[in-house]
């Protein structure tokens, strides 16, 4: 019998009570004002509430709820300060913790999977959980060779509540939606919903960790721990210390917060280039902050590959191309091309001067040498593009999201959430010349009379 909540009517039940939990929460805060109360101090208490029943509810359930919670998470900083205190500590949890299976579970789930045996697999064995997640949990161990290792388990039942709890939350969007202004929340979660449940395969994820491993292994920014054995609902990796991120936003230093936003930035972009694979889950929870040997600088820890993007020519050359075009001034160009590519619909005719306009504040991080991530900064855009009164709000409504670019902007947007929450000076232009195709104009002849010499040293550069 499983341990995780899953059975319909219950999960049903617990999600049910968060908006009806939001609106008496609402009616014992009007109470306390006619009590006396000032209007600050109730609104202040009634978000904590709020915050810690979200939480609770979320991470008892595991699942596609927790899932969602953590998609909640990077979204944070769009939120006025004065809501966002209390989720920020609420949501933040479900980055990386959530209460835990029984032991006596854990080893049900390793006998049934690994053999009766599966203990003389491992040296040492720790039953308590480091890391619990939205579909499984992480055990320290050592391997039979001596390499200390993760053992993540997933859940048992996890698929069934996957599905079924975002099925239920797409119920409830639009009470949710104040989470996330400016974001129809209800497409978040179908998305969520048809893509995340590729982490319950466990070979999948094996195989990206793998390639990336591989990839990174001797990339001085950035490392990889490898997969040591795989089976089904088991996956066992290499053990990988360091800072989680989280602590990084919460207390690093202004150096460990820009180091940690360039290597964030630089693994989103470089990725896909040199594997022809997103990491399509930047939450904090799957980063960590590791000291170099000499202790001068820092890498990037990287985890959980359990949903990633398959985009074998890296990322789409539309994206380097509209990014640089943008920049350049080029309206009519700019707007040919997102109709081309599916953003505007065949029977929506737009202003390409205000498409321009509408673009430009959203890109203002690739047209300057270095810019500062701030929470300021993310809550100014998200006010922008949802005040239904500005110009920006009432063009977005008539843009289209493809759905070959959906995981692609889900994975910047949150990626852009965490380098505000990091508050991070970041170099982006560097990583869109380094690895976005188009971003950098294709080579011109600057002579027209010697394309000889040009095409040589082409040849040359190339070689």
């Amino acid at each position: 019998m499983s341990d995780l909540p899953r059975k319909a009517i219950t999960r049903t039940a617990k999600l049910a009570a968060l908006p009806l939990g939001f609106a008496g929460r609402a009616t014992w805060g009007l109470g306390k004002r006619i009590g006396g109360k000032s209007a600050e101090i109730v609104a202040r208490e009634l978000q904590q509430r709020t915050a810690d029943q979200l939480f609770r509810v979320l991470g008892e359930l595991k699942g596609g709820a927790m899932k969602f919670g953590q998609a909640l998470s990077v979204f944070e900083s769009a939120l006025p300060e004065e809501i966002a205190g209390p989720y920020r500590a609420a949501l933040t949890k479900l980055q990386d913790a959530a209460p835990p299976m029984p032991t006596s579970t854990v080893h049900a789930v390793l006998t049934e999977r690994l053999g009766d045996e599966w203990q003389e697999l491992f040296l040492n064995f720790e039953d308590k959980p480091s890391a619990a997640a939205s579909i499984g949990q992480v055990h320290r161990a050592v391997w039979h060779d001596g390499r200390e290792v993760a053992v993540k388990v997933q859940y048992p039942g996890a698929g069934e509540a996957l599905l079924s709890d975002l099925t239920q939350l797409s119920r409830f969007a639009k009470l949710l939606g104040p989470l996330i202004p400016g974001m129809d929340i209800k497409p978040l979660i179908t998305e969520l919903r048809d893509r995340v449940s590729e982490e319950l395969d466990y070979d999948l994820e094996a195989r990206s960790q793998r390639e990336h491993a591989a990839e990174f292994a001797d990339d001085p920014d950035v490392r990889v721990p490898d997969v040591v054995f795989q089976s089904d609902q088991v996956l066992v990796t290499e053990w990988m210390d360091g800072i989680p991120l989280a602590e990084v936003i919460s207390d690093g230093t202004e150096e460990q917060r820009d180091r940690a936003g360039q290597l964030l930035a630089r693994f989103l972009f470089s990725g896909p280039a040199r594997t022809g694979l997103l990491h399509a889950d930047p939450h904090p929870g799957n980063f960590r902050l590791l000291p170099e040997e000499d202790g001068e600088g820092w890498r990037l820890g990287v985890l959980d590959f359990g949903t990633v993007d398959r985009l074998p020519g890296g990322l789409p050359d539309p994206i380097g191309d509209c990014l640089r075009m943008t920049l350049e001034g080029q309206a009519e160009a700019v707007y040919g091309l997102l109709c081309d590519e599916g953003f505007v619909k065949d029977e929506i005719e737009l202003d390409p001067d205000a498409v321009l306009d509408y673009l430009l504040p959203i890109i203002e991080p690739a047209e300057v040498e270095e810019f500062t991530f701030t929470r300021s900064w993310m809550r100014t855009q998200a006010a922008r593009l949802a005040d239904i009164r500005s110009p920006a709000y009432q063009l977005g409504k008539q843009l289209n999201l493809p759905p070959s670019y959906l995981l692609i902007h889900r994975v910047t947007l949150s990626t852009i959430g965490v380098l505000c929450q990091l508050n991070a000076t970041v170099r982006l232009r560097d990583e869109l010349e380094a690895w976005v195709p188009g971003f950098l104009a294709e080579y011109e002849y600057e002579d027209a009379e010697e394309p000889e010499a040009d095409a040589d040293a082409v040849v040359e550069a190339g070689s």
